[in-house]
Formats: C-alpha cells, structure tokens, sequence
C-alpha cells in the first residue's frame, strides 16, 4: 500500500524557495577500501631482490619471542613522548597488512610490498597483523619473529610495538615510519 503525500502547495513552494538551487554531487571522488593483499605474491621489483634476501638470509633465533610476548623497538632519537603515544595506539592508523597465515617468503613479499606503498603515499603510522603463532608448528610465532628481525634491518621504521588489545595485541604491531 502505498502512502499518500499530503504536503500541499504553499509547502512544497516554500520548500522550494528556502532549499534555492541545488547541484547533484559528483560521486567520482568517493574514496573505497584498498584490496586485501592476495595470498600469491606479487613480484618483487629487481633492484629490491638483493636486499631482500639478505634480509631473508640473515641468521635470527627462531625461539626469540613466545606467543604473548609483546614486541617493541625504537631508534634512539626517537622522543619518549612518541613512544608513549605509539604504545597507547593514539596514532591513526592510516594502512593496514595481514601476515598471518602467509609463508615466510610470501609474508616477506608483502610486506616489502607494503612498506613501499607506504612510502609512495607518505603514510606515518601502520598497523600490522603477523598473527601469534597458534597454527604454526610447536605453536611458536614464526611470522612475528620475522617481521621483529626485517623491520629492525629498514632505516624508514623508527618504531614499532605491540598493539593495543582491541586491535590484535600481541599479534599485531603499530608501526611508525619515517616521513618523506
């Protein structure tokens, strides 16, 4: 059943005229979520492959970190007053990466992937997911020791911690990076 509209004249002229002319709004400028990374890597750009792999060559000690370890690092010039917001998650989050459930190789892929988006599109905080290790062997965090050890080797990364309980604690960071 269809309502009837029982607005009369004088009304919808008086609407009229207090409304004026009006101009549809161009939705071209809308801005929509950024894609999921795919599980399959992507390729990795040329000059960017010696250095990643002395990143994935390098010797670290697998059993670094436990699953509720929390992580943390910082530069030395880096102010205590920063580190106390990052820690706190009172910067915005402008990207986000999930790792977990990646291999190592693809996890690396991604995030250097990642990292260079983030550094095309002047990002300052990120957060990212590597997981806690629950469905990998022996139950140790295989990802996040990973992601510990890369992100300590990159100059653009002046901070990282574990992120706040509502957003993943111990199985994700808040990363600060270097402005261009």
């Amino acid at each position: 059943m269809k309502k009837s509209t029982t607005i009369s004249e004088e009304d919808s002229a008086m609407f009229r005229e207090a409304v004026g002319k009006i101009k549809p709004l161009k939705q071209d400028s809308v801005v929509h979520d950024k894609a999921k990374p795919s599980a399959t890597p992507s390729r990795i750009k040329q000059d960017d492959r010696p250095a990643m792999q002395e990143l994935y060559d390098s010797e670290y000690d697998q059993n670094l970190l436990e699953r509720g370890d929390e992580l943390f690092f910082s530069r030395p010039d880096i102010q205590k007053q920063t580190i106390r917001k990052l820690r706190r998650g009172q910067f915005k989050i402008e990207d986000e990466l999930d790792l977990h459930g990646l291999t190592v190789e693809m996890a690396r892929t991604e995030l250097s992937n990642f990292l260079a988006d983030c550094h095309m599109r002047s990002l300052r905080c990120v957060r990212i997911i590597h997981g806690k290790g629950i469905g990998s062997e022996n139950m140790k965090p295989v990802i996040k020791n990973k992601v510990n050890h890369w992100l300590r080797q990159r100059n653009d990364a002046l901070a990282f911690c574990s992120a706040q309980q509502v957003d993943g604690g111990t199985g994700a960071i808040y990363l600060l990076l270097k402005r261009n």
